[in-house]
């Protein structure tokens, strides 16, 4: 059953400074677990929100149907909801309705019991100077590493 699951948000920290992170559980269905051992997820698009009652959903999340899955198949961008201590549920939502923060999957992977767990992240908008500075950056690190292998 050891099958390696590990489905990232590529596009998380480049859009977002991320300040913390926290793995939650996701409360999913027959069809949908088998979808995910299968890597057939994105999480690209998704975020996370409470609701009324303090609990924490993903939202956007894509799980595509299992192939083998008759009328008990699952919709494909239904809200799920994360499973995480009360502790951390309070502190996350205080921080979102105070700062104006906003809460990110970054990754989604199988645990070792075969659970499926999700990686999140209280993360800060970044702006278009703050984006063109982490490419510049990047293009720097590359030019770097091409002198520094031309010189060995």
């Amino acid at each position: 059953m050891q099958q390696h699951v590990n489905i990232k948000n590529k596009k998380a920290k480049f859009q977002y400074e991320i300040l913390d992170k926290y793995t939650a559980g996701i409360v999913l269905t027959g069809t949908e677990i088998k979808s995910i051992r299968n890597s057939k997820a994105s999480i690209a698009e998704s975020f996370c929100e409470f609701n009324d009652q303090g609990e924490l959903f993903v939202v956007n999340m894509t799980i595509e149907e299992y192939k083998y899955g008759t009328h008990y198949n699952h919709k494909p961008k239904a809200t799920r909801k994360l499973l995480l201590n009360k502790k951390e549920l309070k502190k996350l939502e205080k921080e979102v309705n105070t700062s104006g923060l906003t809460i990110i999957p970054l990754n989604l992977f199988i645990n070792d019991r075969g659970l499926a767990k999700l990686v999140i992240a209280l993360a800060k908008g970044k702006k278009l100077f703050d984006k063109r500075e982490t490419i510049k950056d990047r293009e720097n690190k590359v030019r770097l590493d091409m002198i520094k292998k031309s010189f060995n």
